[in-house]
């Protein structure tokens, strides 16, 4: 089984001493998720056990864990392989969409120069009335045309650091980014966008629950979480339904006040390796807005002038295949001819897309407001709490606490057998203090 990345992370992050309430705390796991991840990363990795008089169990893991679990299992090591092979390949597809427009734009370009290089030499060989001549403009489909490139420029176009200037690869500011997305990754961006901003939402809303319990050790009013949740009906709030999937999750039950009010309680939260201080918590969830691009004003805007550029060329092309003679040359006007159709369609939807998820966009992010509005609201709720909520909250008090499971509490450790040595130290201290006096006597 391999281990779960989240678990390994918050191990990390808590120093390598951990209870399993602070682990579901900080990764936002489910407490018995997060129980058996434990205990199965400790008999794999090394780990050691260490037991309260309490009962309370902590876990100690060494520093190298990691190493150990990655020569122990062959799929973490594909992984990681796999993670740096499709960073490759990953960026290989986002420039390619910038090579087929940039080779799009060539293509028609070579293309329509050769056609009108032909009609010219095709008029003046007409007009002179020269027959080697016209019948050297019936083989006109051989002709070849080298445009010029600037080749001293070609390696800046697929350089990831590619900026949307000359200006700006000659003279570096203070201003310029070492991450520049260059302008084929600007492509990429201005056609498909950088990806959900809020892909990990749901863990980030269970961290920040986690959080929000482990900053009240373990004890909190349902008021405390709302703005931690989505869709709560006016039923929900008054019944506190919503509150049930982090009761499941966490391990927590309700305690009620002689006023009817409902607070609750998670035990395993309470637990701690370590006394640290309270974890930074967001006041309400907030949901990230989709952005249209990362790309900078410059490379959108050079974007949308190559795909338009790109539309245009199609026109004219097409407008020049009508001619039957045109039609009929070979080379570069015939390769072009034959796949004409994908290039006036790349150009169109290189313009289409960007254009239906701008405002796929709008719809998205009106929506996101408007539940980053909601979780506010309840927020202020809070902050302007009733008496009501504020006896709630204090009652949410009296079940708070902290018990922190110090390397002197412990009973037992798989390291060692902590009852034993006491035991030991203690007849040693008494061989001792009969030989001193024995030594006065």
């Amino acid at each position: 089984m391999t281990p779960n990345p989240s678990l390994l992370k918050s191990i990390e992050q808590l120093g390598y001493r951990v209870t399993v309430g602070d682990v579901a705390a900080q990764a936002g796991l489910e407490v018995n998720f997060a129980q058996q991840g434990l205990l199965a990363l400790a008999a794999d990795a090394g780990g050691h056990l260490q037991v309260a008089e309490s009962g309370d169990i902590a876990y100690l893991f060494p520093k190298n864990f990691r190493s150990i679990l990655r020569n122990k299992y062959w799929r973490l090591r594909w992984q990681e392989q796999w993670r740096k092979i499709w960073g490759v390949l990953f960026y290989l597809i986002r420039i390619s969409f910038g090579i087929v427009l940039i080779v799009s734009i060539a293509l028609m370009a070579i293309a329509i120069a050769a056609i009108y290089l032909y009609s010219q030499s095709n008029s003046d060989n007409e007009g002179s009335g020269n027959p080697q001549a016209q019948g050297h403009s019936s083989r006109g489909g051989n002709i070849v045309f080298f445009p010029r490139f600037w080749l001293s420029d070609l390696w800046w176009w697929f350089h990831p650091g590619y900026g949307s200037s000359r200006r700006s690869r000659r003279r570096k500011t203070a201003k310029d980014s070492p991450n520049a997305m260059g302008f084929l990754e600007a492509v990429f961006s201005f056609l498909f966008g950088d990806g959900d901003p809020n892909a990990n939402l749901e863990e980030r809303r269970w961290q920040e629950i986690g959080a929000t319990i482990h900053n009240n050790n373990g004890a909190v009013a349902a008021e405390q979480l709302a703005p931690y949740f989505d869709k709560i009906e006016q039923n929900s709030w008054d019944e506190e339904d919503y509150l049930l999937p982090a009761l499941v999750r966490f391990n927590g039950y309700p305690n009620v006040s002689d006023e009817g009010a409902i607070v609750y309680c998670f035990p395993e939260l309470q637990v701690r390796a370590t006394e640290k201080r309270d974890r930074a918590v967001p006041a309400y969830l907030e949901e990230k807005r989709w952005r249209f691009s990362a790309a900078s004003s410059g490379q959108i805007l050079l974007a949308v002038g190559l795909g338009a550029l790109n539309i245009i060329l199609a026109l004219v092309l097409y407008s020049l295949l009508q001619d039957p003679q045109t039609a009929q040359l070979g080379g570069i006007v015939s390769f072009v001819s034959s796949i004409y159709w994908f290039l006036a369609g790349y150009g169109v939807a290189f313009l289409s897309i960007p254009g239906v998820r701008y405002f796929w966009i709008q719809r998205k992010n009106t929506k996101i407001e408007a539940r980053n509005q909601e979780r506010q609201e309840r927020v202020q709720v809070l902050k302007q709490a009733s008496e009501s909520l504020r006896k709630k909250i204090a009652y949410a008090r009296q079940f708070a606490r902290a018990n922190i499971l110090k390397e002197s509490d412990l009973a037992y450790s798989t390291e060692t057998n902590l009852l034993e040595q006491n035991l030991k130290n203690a007849d040693k201290i008494d061989r001792e203090w009969q030989q001193r006096l024995e030594s006065d006597s």
